[in-house]
């Protein structure tokens, strides 16, 4: 990749982008599914739940193995991995069967997640400026690539099947022709120990936590069920349903381009402050939507809300001096990530047994939680200050 001059933040965007486009290819297409398998909600949020198993699982024990393939075969094989594993759970009528091949994708997730994120730390040591945000807003701008496409194809009757395997055969020789020649940067030290495969989590890592568990249920929610809360809520065409997973994405996408630098100019608390009141004024336009459009703006709005939530946990994590940095961000990472573990099955529950708007409209009093919890950024911006 280098051969061709491109610089090295580029290639990580590319990684980013190309990853989440992979990746994001099923999930506009969920509602179609959830009815070729004949299922309720909570079936399906159960099914769902093997995408995150495997990365979870992936996350705790493929960090030697991704060293040893190294990363340039990693993204090259784990894109096209991640494409079919969703083809063969588009062509699922049991979603016993679409579990495990959701699991299978996420065992790849997991290893590119290492990856990217790897690359992204080191790119920013040896250009020497932050990348993290931006490097994520390009993942939201996969998401939102995948959402217009999978809208497109529904609009059209392309079936899911149709449209994963055209879309994985492109995004794969794309992802080869671009990373055939990937150089990754150099690690920050000469000998990383690893890191291990649970790490305990303290208070002060449990309260940031309960601060990112509102933006993580719900981007989770955004993610499975905006499609199928438009079909069932409003009886919009495929494309309208397609367009609401896409209109998360693209603001949070833009929230996380621009985010590092309203970071530095009013302070991680005013920025998580901020983003928790458009966070809460988007769930609850979602959940108590009267129009489409309001429910579209209701996503879009959750998107911008959710996009810097994690970040700033992650770096208020890595300042705390209460042991090494590596552990408090594995540790936040293992247990916030867990979230995605189980949102699927609950929101799913929810939305069969209450109604598909509470699974949007549970997360209202999460963001009051996590308002009360932004004291934690607040100690660390003045120890760091």
């Amino acid at each position: 990749m280098r051969s061709l001059s491109i610089a090295p933040q580029i290639s990580v965007y590319l990684s980013f982008f190309i990853y989440a486009l992979a990746l994001g290819g099923i999930y506009p297409r969920l509602g179609d599914l959830q009815i070729q398998m004949g299922v309720g909600e909570t079936v399906l949020g159960g099914a769902l739940l093997g995408a995150a198993l495997g990365a979870q699982i992936s996350l705790m024990f493929a960090g030697p193995l991704v060293e040893k393939l190294g990363h340039r075969l990693v993204i090259i094989a784990c894109i096209p991995l991640i494409g079919m594993a969703e083809y063969a759970a588009s062509l699922a009528f049991s979603p016993i069967l679409f579990f495990f091949c959701l699991i299978i994708a996420g065992l790849a997730l997991g290893a590119l997640e290492i990856v990217v994120n790897l690359d992204a730390d080191r790119t920013e040591l040896m250009i020497g400026r932050g990348i993290m945000n931006r490097s994520h807003g390009f993942w939201s701008f996969g998401f939102f690539g995948a959402g217009l496409i999978g809208a497109g194809a529904s609009e059209l009757q392309i079936s899911p099947s149709q449209q994963l395997l055209a879309q994985t055969l492109i995004i794969s020789i794309a992802a080869f022709l671009i990373f055939r020649e990937y150089s990754p940067p150099p690690s920050r030290l000469i000998h990383e120990s690893p890191n291990p495969r649970f790490v305990r989590p303290t208070l002060g890592i449990l309260m940031l936590v309960l601060f990112t568990l509102s933006a993580m249920l719900l981007e989770s929610a955004g993610i499975d069920w905006s499609v199928i809360f438009m079909r069932d809520t409003f009886d919009e065409s495929p494309f309208v349903n397609g367009i609401a997973f896409a209109s998360g994405a693209l603001p949070q996408g833009f929230a996380r381009f621009f985010a590092d630098g309203f970071v530095d100019r009013f302070g991680r608390v005013k920025v998580a402050k901020g983003s928790l009141l458009v966070l809460g004024s988007g769930a609850v336009f979602v959940t108590f939507a009267v129009h489409p459009a309001m429910a579209l703006i209701g996503f879009g709005l959750m998107g911008v809300g959710t996009g810097c939530i994690f970040p700033l946990a992650m770096s208020a994590a890595a300042q705390r001096t209460d042991r090494t940095a590596a552990s408090n961000v594995a540790s936040l990472a293992q247990f916030s990530f867990m979230v995605f573990l189980v949102a699927p099955p609950i929101l799913g529950f929810i939305a069969e047994h209450f109604g598909i708007r509470w699974s949007f409209g549970i997360g209202i009093p999460l963001v009051v939680l996590s308002w009360l919890t932004t004291s934690q950024l607040t100690s660390m911006e003045k120890r760091s200050a």
